[in-house]
């Protein structure tokens, strides 16, 4: 699994989360995680989760994920859920390390009362795909929801730590998926 780390600034506009993405517009061939610091704003007819018809999808500066996996053909739905919330989790440990702690509901972090993160996993044909995304702080978010930034749940988070977060994210999800490949390669079956 190739991990790929942007410049800050993409805007997330929910094209991302389509397949071959990480192919078509950076090069990246296979499975791969890529990461960047940036805005978001889904326009309705990118969005893929029934539930969010009608709803604003926007930030002015999260850490968004994209994961592409193409090891299981077809590619399959409830696999590629199971992976997002084992991301979720990753994710939740590692801010509980730098003292932020959170509570997860689903596919959601919350930082006391205020909604962290935004998450969402599909498949097309040949791939499993999964964004994640935490505000760095609750501007620009939709007014109807009570939204917090990693920034707000700690006061004692520098700029270095957010910086350093997308790698760390990146290479546990990474370890923990190959971790669970070795020991299906070892494991004896009937």
């Amino acid at each position: 699994m190739k991990l790929i780390k942007l410049e800050p600034g993409l805007k997330y506009d929910g094209s991302q989360i389509k397949p071959m993405w990480a192919f078509q517009s950076l090069g990246v061939k296979g499975s791969s995680i890529v990461s960047w610091i940036g805005p978001m704003n889904v326009q309705p007819d990118e969005l893929i989760d029934y539930e969010d018809v009608g709803l604003e999808i926007k930030s002015d500066e999260m850490i968004h994920f994209i994961i592409e996996h193409f090891d299981a053909q077809p590619a399959d739905m409830r696999l590629c859920y199971h992976r997002q919330r084992i991301l979720i989790m990753i994710v939740q440990d590692l801010l509980q390390e730098i003292g932020i702690k959170t509570h997860r509901k689903g596919d959601d972090l919350y930082c006391d009362e205020g909604k962290l993160s935004v998450s969402v996993a599909t498949c097309s044909a040949s791939s499993m795909k999964i964004h994640f995304a935490m505000n760095l702080t609750s501007q620009g978010t939709p007014k109807k929801v009570k939204t917090v930034g990693l920034l707000e749940c700690s006061t004692e988070l520098d700029i270095d730590e957010i910086s350093k977060l997308p790698d760390k994210i990146s290479k546990t999800y990474k370890d923990e998926i190959q971790d669970i490949e070795e020991d299906i390669a070892k494991t004896r079956v009937f």
